[in-house]
């Protein structure tokens, strides 16, 4: 007995000599995934000050900020990780808060619970026996993102065999969920739409099905006419008043029918703008030819055939500085206006007119961008001072949306010299509810005497509430925080503070998170080219699904070139989109379930309810919608909306499995 224990002692202790310390910090740490436009800290704060919490110093750490993710492989002998967490001092907002959460082989191991700025250090002393698979994850509390400065403060691992390995996060194979669409006709798009009496009109209506198809309609205003063979309709909005038109088509596959009511009076954009945006994409890079082949995919991808029909140009078309926030190439480079004051576009550009003109052939509308200010958010030539005279030329030109991105305006908001060099977004101060509001005001009045319909969109990053006051003063669509062109792993955060604004969206006014970014992307810390994003398969479904239910404006800004089937997959499934462009506008209510599951809720123009069952965990989790959380009772017929099929009658509630990230989309009828 005593040569057991004596060998058994002999053994604890052999082990105990070869275990080692390794910090966290020795690792490469270059699959630390975060959120933001600057890169995570090693041995320093986000802020780039030493780590700091309550006061407590820390020499080594990691500064990141919430919401930031870091998966490691160990081999199952790994003894401990230890640390200090919490917000740092840094943090330059006093709510600065953040939540830590460690998670092995898909069991939540140890979470701080919310932690604020101030608070004292937590430490942690968590057991990995027999752990293969660690995840150390910063998130927010609640879904405010403002400086959420976060520390892992002397992290380090206790191992007796090798040393822990980070790894990207796991690895998903793209599956298409949703059938190709059958060779008969299938007329798709909004049921209702909105225009000007008297302004150009153009249409496309958006039907899937094997091409030949020809198009015939009742009904419709005389002052308008359908391209049969094209199914565009072209001409002048009728006098005011509405107009149901039905439309007809057919193949030698077979023939569908629908009806659409034209609104022809005060209100455009009655359901969520759908299109493309360059920026994403193509960032400094965009020319005229990008813009013609973006049209040209768009109707032969069969984008067009679900209800695209924008083609909208951002930032970049017109001259700038030699000093530009983005260095230009020098034929981007010149006068910004002519002797007349007209705003004059680079040389990639030649004709604007014949551009638009390229668009609307296809039946297609065209966008373009601006700044209130003197110049855009990348220094080239903005609308200070000429505000009604861009306004009108854009017109001329035939564009029938319009961008209006804050950008240096901050200075006039201010009271500075509008000629200042240094062009920031957000200004020192906050400017007045009547400074925020005067610019857009202003251009909301012009366009609305233009002769022509153009979408307004707000680009102000929600300063001010704008979601509040976007309709008022003619806007339609209104982005309501930052760019998420750095943070797509935001989106559920994202959702979620958006749809606080719910009772704000309706039809005609829409709040606006940002553009649907998925396929090939550009990196948008660095105007990179495209390559493909980030997101898994699961979290690129999420992304339209979350979209769709808030009623948010589809905008894919990928590139148009790079269109694969899984990309288009996600982008033209009619049944999501049905979500999205449905008349009453609604945007989904939301209903909490854990910490990290919750339903979107979104009522439906015939009376049905649209629900996503989410989960912004980081395992697969079982998720139920009770009949009592969406306001419906009895036996419903439940219809997976990205397979395009019925799961059967359930009564009281329906319950799926949704993986990490993921989002299961149903229509209970």
């Amino acid at each position: 007995m005593k040569r057991i224990l004596f060998a058994i002692t002999l053994s604890i202790a052999s082990a105990c000599l070869a275990a080692e310390t390794v910090p966290l910090t020795s690792l490469d740490l270059a699959n630390l995934h975060f959120e933001g436009w600057s890169k995570p800290k090693v041995d320093k704060a986000f802020s780039g000050k030493p780590l700091s919490i309550a006061g407590q110093k820390f020499q080594s750490g990691i500064g990141t900020r919430a919401l930031s993710t870091l998966w490691l492989e160990l081999d199952g002998r790994a003894q401990k990780f230890l640390a200090s967490v919490g917000v740092d001092d840094g943090a330059p907002n006093e709510a600065a808060s953040a939540f830590f959460t460690i998670i092995g082989d898909g069991k939540k191991l140890w979470t701080s619970g919310a932690m604020k700025r101030g608070e004292a250090a937590k430490v942690v002393d968590l057991s990995l026996k027999g752990i293969r698979s660690l995840l150390l994850k910063v998130d927010h509390v609640g879904e405010s993102n403002t400086f959420n400065h976060a520390d892992w403060a002397e992290p380090r691992f206790v191992v007796a065999g090798a040393k822990p390995r980070t790894v990207n996060a796991p690895a998903e194979k793209k599956v298409i969920l949703t059938p190709k669409p059958p060779r008969a006709p299938h007329i798709n798009g909004p049921k209702v739409y909105g225009c000007r009496p008297g302004h150009p009109f153009i249409y496309r209506i958006p039907t899937t099905g094997e091409r030949p198809i020809r198009f015939t309609a009742d009904g419709l205003p005389a002052s308008l006419r359908l391209d049969a063979e094209t199914g565009i309709i072209t001409g002048t909005a009728p006098a005011r008043g509405e107009f149901t038109v039905t439309f007809h088509a057919k193949n030698r596959h077979g023939s569908a029918t629908r009806t659409l009511k034209i609104v022809s009076g005060d209100t455009l954009a009655l359901t969520p703008p759908m299109g493309w945006n360059h920026w994403y994409a193509h960032y400094n890079r965009v020319t005229d030819v990008m813009m013609r082949e973006a049209a040209d995919v768009m109707v032969r991808t069969g984008m067009a055939d679900v209800g695209y029909s924008y083609v909208n140009i951002d930032d970049c078309w017109m001259n700038a500085t030699p000093d530009a926030k983005r260095t230009p190439d020098p034929l981007r480079v010149g006068p910004f206006r002519d002797a007349a004051g007209n705003i004059l576009p680079n040389k990639y550009f030649p004709d604007m007119r014949a551009m638009t003109d390229y668009i609307h052939a296809r039946g297609l509308k065209a966008g373009i961008y601006t700044s209130p200010g003197p110049l855009t958010c990348a220094g080239y030539c903005g609308a200070y001072q000429h505000e009604e005279q861009d306004a009108r030329l854009f017109a001329e030109w035939g564009f029938d949306f319009l961008k209006y991105d804050w950008c240096s305006y901050s200075h006039i908001a201010e009271g500075k010299d509008p000629k200042a060099k240094n062009i920031y977004l957000w200004g020192k101060t906050a400017p007045s509810l009547q400074a925020l509001q005067h610019p857009y005001r202003l251009m909301g009045s012009i366009l609305q005497r233009l002769p022509r319909d153009i979408v307004f969109n707000l680009c102000q990053y929600g300063m001010g509430d704008v979601w509040e006051w976007g309709a008022e003063i003619g806007g339609h669509c209104w982005r309501t925080a930052g760019d998420l062109g750095a943070e797509l792993n935001r989106i559920f955060a994202v959702a979620l503070k958006n749809a606080e604004y719910r009772q704000w969206s309706k039809p005609g006014a829409w709040n606006d998170p940002d553009y649907i970014q998925i396929g090939f992307i550009g990196d948008a810390r660095t105007s990179g080219a495209p390559k493909p994003c980030p997101l898994t398969p699961t979290e690129q479904y999420s992304f339209m699904s979350l979209w769709s239910l808030m009623a948010a404006p589809l905008f894919y800004s990928g590139d148009m070139s790079q269109l694969d089937p899984f990309t288009l997959n996600v982008l033209c499934n009619p049944e999501v989109i049905e979500v999205n462009q449905d008349p009453l506008g609604d945007s989904a209510a939301v209903v909490k379930l854990t910490d990290d599951t919750f339903l979107m809720v979104k009522r439906m123009e015939d009376g049905s309810k649209a629900v996503g069952l989410c989960n912004r965990g980081e395992t697969k989790e079982t998720v139920t919608a009770k009949w009592s959380d969406i306001g419906i009772t009895g036996k419903k017929t439940v219809r997976d909306l990205w397979r395009q099929r019925d799961l059967g009658k359930f009564d009281g509630q329906f319950t799926a499995t949704v993986p990490r990230h993921g989002v299961v989309l149903v229509r209970v009828r």
